[in-house]
């Protein structure tokens, strides 16, 4: 509700009567103002507690209820910041974040607003006395580009001996993507789940047809590429003396069925930094089809340290559970008392 001053009623009762109308709206406003801000805080408080009690039991029922508060809190917030602005001297005074500033390592781009050059009191010619800088924050959308790698040819003058450099390797034999289009296809689909065929969609936004089926060639060209990598990355794993393992359920398409089935993804971790160690950290994957003990168990042939991992009998081979089990039974027998 806003005022027209140029039609301001003249009464003073129907000016009473506009004023008492303002007061409950801006009532309202600051009601609905504090209730939501109050939702919010709760918000964040149940989040910070279930981020603490992430990596304990049901993990991943706690991660998708602190997927669904997160989606809850942005609607929050976004609702809060579409709500009408009051006066500011209405306004109640709440407490804001300290805005940090920009990061240095981006680049910037200077807009300069010069004012007239002459006094716009007297017409006299106008000495600088300083400036004001404000920053803003500001996105260039990513944009294809094509290179053109030409490579000319020489022919002698004498004996007719042709030269030419060697065409230039590329990441997948015969492809025509780049390493860093594979770089941001392979992050879209595995570290933001962007399926492919949505990306093709993007894609064509920007004019550039690339088909799903490519795509996906293109993802396991990157796989095979990669392999070393995650060869390397697992001997290093393993070479640590203590690892932390965990497994958790993913959806995964069945083709031809139209349905999913649930696979699992082990993980194992290498960090021994809080134990003082300067060692890198790092978390080795594989996943497989179920959770059959043989799966962790395959991994971890190559591992000598000491483990940590939930009470998963998976982990262990069946003749040491075997062993176990009948350990257990005669270190629970006493002489004198009766075995059921």
């Amino acid at each position: 509700m806003t005022i027209d001053l140029e039609s301001l009623p003249e009464d003073v009762e129907s000016l009473k009567e506009l004023v008492r109308a303002q007061r409950a709206l801006i009532a309202a406003r600051e009601i609905e103002a504090t209730r939501t801000r109050v939702e919010i805080e709760r918000l964040r408080l149940e989040l910070a507690r279930l981020r603490r009690m992430k990596f304990g039991r049901s993990s991943e029922k706690l991660a998708q209820q602190i997927n669904q508060l997160e989606l809850v809190l942005e609607e929050l917030e976004s609702s809060r910041a579409q709500l009408p602005a009051l006066p500011e001297k209405l306004a109640p005074r709440q407490p804001r974040p300290a805005r940090k500033p920009l990061p240095e390592h981006l680049p910037r781009e200077s807009v300069v607003h010069e004012p007239a050059c002459q006094c716009p009191q007297c017409g006299a010619p106008m000495a600088k006395l300083g400036e004001d800088v404000s920053e803003m924050l500001e996105y260039v959308p990513a944009r294809f580009k094509v290179i053109r790698h030409v490579r000319p040819k020489l022919s002698c003058t004498q004996c007719d001996t042709i030269v030419q450099a060697p065409a230039p390797s590329r990441p997948i034999a015969r492809g025509m993507a780049g390493p860093g289009l594979l770089a941001h296809v392979l992050v879209s689909k595995y570290a933001d789940h962007l399926p492919l065929y949505r990306q093709s969609q993007i894609y064509e936004r920007e004019g550039v047809e690339l088909d799903r089926s490519t795509l996906a060639d293109w993802v396991g060209g990157a796989a095979s590429l990669l392999e070393p990598l995650v060869d390397a990355l697992g001997k290093y794993v393993l070479a640590a003396e203590k690892l932390h393992a965990d497994d958790t359920p993913v959806p995964v398409l069945e083709p031809g069925r139209g349905s999913t089935k649930t696979g699992r993804l082990w993980t194992y971790v290498r960090d021994d930094r809080p134990a003082g160690s300067e060692a890198p950290a790092a978390v080795w994957f594989q996943y497989s089809p179920d959770r059959k003990g043989e799966r962790p168990r395959g991994h971890l042939g190559r591992f000598e340290g000491v483990l940590q991992a939930d009470g998963y009998s998976g982990y262990v081979a069946p003749e040491v559970m075997l062993r176990r089990s009948r350990r257990a039974r005669n270190d629970a027998f006493v002489p004198g008392s009766c075995r059921t």
